[in-house]
């Protein structure tokens, strides 16, 4: 038996969420069940699988993750399950919530969910709560006995609806990044810049940077600031760059919130450029 663990836009501010986790309870009352969020913007299928990535590595093989943002429910896109790489399972729509973990984890296989048969008993009209009658109730099956996969139609994993992830690029000597996403409640940009870029042009933790950002090639900021260690490294309310999590740079005010500050926002439009002061 493996640990269930639920994500969804759908926030906690309605019975959604208790709805899905009821539904792993009749499936199987001994079920661990954790949640990684729901709190993604609505519809916001990049930012899905971002968390996805950002979270997967630090469950055990075997964890059954559910992510539910499916702005095309009831719609003909498929419901899919797929096994990771790392040995780990992801029930979602087949709508490019699994990108990042197929680019940088990698996916080993794939099943098709048939949603008129493998689904919640009695909920067939029902067509706008799929996160409750679909993926709850399969995601509860797999977690209960990883032999429910095989029962599964397969899938070739190139017909999967996989989104281009952008890497970051290196011109004379400038780095071209996006910014991905916020470390929401801090405020700060986690960029898709990674510390073996920055250390390909020279960069080095304790060096002033110019930071640089663009939106649809309106420039939002520029200024110079430290790539330092962690925050505390300059005084409260300075700017700094910073490795993040995931091993990333990341942007940030030191005890405020640099998205906020500077009305910066995520996204591919979002475009940051590094450049190592001389």
């Amino acid at each position: 038996m493996s640990t269930l663990v639920f994500q969804s836009d759908f926030g906690l501010g309605d019975g959604a969420v208790s709805a899905m986790h009821g539904v792993s309870n009749m499936v199987n009352p001994d079920i661990k069940v954790d949640d990684l969020t729901h709190e993604i913007k609505p519809y916001d299928i990049f930012e899905a699988s971002y968390r996805l990535l950002q979270t997967i590595s630090y469950w055990p093989e075997g964890t059954v993750f559910v992510s539910v943002v499916d702005p095309g429910v009831g719609s003909d896109r498929h419901s899919i399950v797929v096994k990771t790489n790392s040995n780990h399972y992801i029930v979602t729509p087949d709508n490019g919530t699994i990108s990042h973990v197929a680019k940088f984890i990698g996916l080993k296989s794939a099943k098709i969910i048939d949603e008129l048969k493998d689904r919640l008993p009695f909920s067939e009209n029902s067509h706008t709560f799929h996160g409750r009658d679909v993926y709850a109730y399969n995601g509860a099956k797999l977690a209960t006995n990883e032999d429910y996969y095989e029962k599964l139609k397969s899938c070739e994993i190139k017909n999967l609806v996989i989104k281009d992830i952008k890497e970051a690029t290196i011109t004379n000597g400038v780095i071209e990044g996006t910014i991905d996403i916020l470390d929401i409640r801090f405020g700060s940009l986690w960029t898709n810049i990674s510390l073996d870029l920055l250390k390909k042009v020279g960069i080095n933790q304790g060096d002033s940077i110019k930071v640089t950002i663009y939106n649809k090639e309106i420039k939002k900021y520029e200024n110079q600031m430290t790539f330092g260690h962690s925050f505390s490294d300059v005084a409260l309310g300075e700017t700094i760059a910073y490795i993040n999590s995931l091993i990333n740079l990341g942007i940030a005010i030191n005890q405020a919130s640099f998205s906020d500050t500077y009305q910066i926002g995520t996204g591919s439009d979002w475009i940051i450029y590094i450049r190592k002061e001389k």
